[in-house]
């Protein structure tokens, strides 16, 4: 597993969207090494999940994790995900709810906003070995998946903020906003249990 170097905001790449992975593509060497590399980058970055774009790959592949050893030092307000290998996925809103998140993101670093994500969201996919999923995921872990389906698709999250004034740097948010986004987004965490 080799480190990649990140793609931040600005490159071409981000914005260009991505094409879906044929299931030989899946089974070939190159594209099982590109995720054993994105696993290894999100985790050396201490993110909650990255996509292929953030790397210079135009596959449409995503990862998604939050551990205690991971992205819980970043981010200790977020449930567990088990590692989850994300080929060709689409996500369907469920309900109507939404839920206000100070989102970050390891492509346009020390910048963070406050946008809407759906609550809940089904989420089909197929896994490393080809094998299809279909799953309802909720509160912050579809939050995650929204996120990184967002790079499959060319966005990031700076174009979901509506209002400008949330923007905040890392350490502004650090100093600001940290402990009253973690209260209100950990009595949410308790209302929908993810």
């Amino acid at each position: 597993m080799t480190v990649r170097p990140l793609v931040h905001v600005g490159d071409p790449v981000l914005r260009a969207g991505t094409r879906e992975v044929t299931r030989d593509e899946l089974a070939s060497s190159e594209v099982q090494r590109l995720i054993d590399d994105l696993v290894a980058t999100m985790r050396d970055a201490d993110g909650a999940g990255i996509a292929a774009p953030q790397v210079g790959s135009d596959l449409r592949i995503a990862i998604a994790e939050v551990s205690p050893e991971t992205a819980n030092r970043r981010y200790p307000y977020k449930p567990p995900i088990p590692l989850t290998v994300l080929v060709n996925p689409r996500l369907r809103p469920v309900g109507e709810e939404t839920v206000a998140i100070n989102e970050g993101c390891l492509s346009v670093p020390g910048l963070r906003g406050v946008l809407e994500r759906h609550v809940t969201v089904e989420v089909t996919w197929w896994d490393r070995d080809g094998i299809e999923h279909v799953e309802e995921r909720r509160g912050l872990t579809a939050g995650t998946f929204q996120h990184e389906v967002d790079h499959l698709d060319g966005r990031v999250f700076l174009d979901r903020v509506t209002d400008p004034t949330t923007f905040t740097t890392w350490d502004n948010y650090e100093r600001h906003h940290r402990a009253s986004f973690e209260e209100r987004i950990g009595a949410f965490v308790a209302r929908v249990g993810s």
